[in-house]
């Protein structure tokens, strides 16, 4: 593996760490939201769902663009 490759690898892990801890900190949240308001769960999950969609989707874009750094 060159230089690039592993500097593409690290990169590739940081936005699966960075993701991973995004989606942690907006489900975690989201269950502290609908503990303090019950009757506005289902708001609360669909605004979850769309902000973990976001940030699975930044994860993903960093990855390609880190694989493609080792082209």
């Amino acid at each position: 593996m060159t230089v690039t490759g592993s500097i593409a690898a690290i990169g590739a892990g940081l936005a699966v760490i960075g993701a991973g801890l995004g989606i942690g900190k907006i489900g975690g949240s989201a269950m502290e939201a609908i503990a303090r308001q019950p009757e506005a769960a289902a708001k609360i999950q669909t605004a979850m769902i769309i902000a973990a969609a976001l940030v699975e989707g930044v994860a993903l874009f960093g990855v390609v663009v880190a694989l493609l750094g080792n082209g």
